[in-house]
């Protein structure tokens, strides 16, 4: 897996409004009320459905000082360069948000979309790291 870190802004913004469109598409049909592991695999699938590149619990290694000390998986990366954090929560919290921040740290990718299923209306957070930074 080849994560694309030197993605330009415009780009990102036309996958992530993709993936909102695919996000509110699995939420209408859905609704509320299933496993976030549920919405991972509708979502993927719409994404799929709509010719987007995803690859489902992708693995992120952290390192400290060259030696592995953790393993994580993101829900969804897609295109190799944003990352979908999944949440069937009644509110994000600051941990939702630290989490993303830190996936996006050890890969080095600038978006994370934190997306809520539990709510009538799905709920999407944007996390960047770095954007419009110079």
């Amino acid at each position: 897996m080849e994560l694309q870190v030197n993605v330009n802004e415009d780009r990102l913004n036309e996958i992530s409004e993709k993936i909102i469109g695919a996000a509110f598409e699995v939420s209408n049909v859905l609704g509320v009320g299933f496993l976030e592991k549920v919405y991972e695999n509708a979502l993927n699938v719409e994404l799929k459905l709509r010719g987007i590149k995803t690859f489902q619990q992708a693995p992120l290694k952290v390192y400290y000082k060259n030696e592995l000390v953790g393993d994580y998986f993101a829900d969804i990366l897609v295109e190799n360069e944003i990352i979908i954090e999944l949440k069937t929560v009644k509110e994000f919290d600051d941990i939702h948000i630290a989490q993303c921040l830190n996936y996006l740290r050890i890969t080095g990718l600038k978006l994370c979309l934190l997306i809520n299923f539990s709510k009538p209306r799905v709920e999407i957070k944007r996390i960047v790291n770095g954007i419009g930074n110079k």
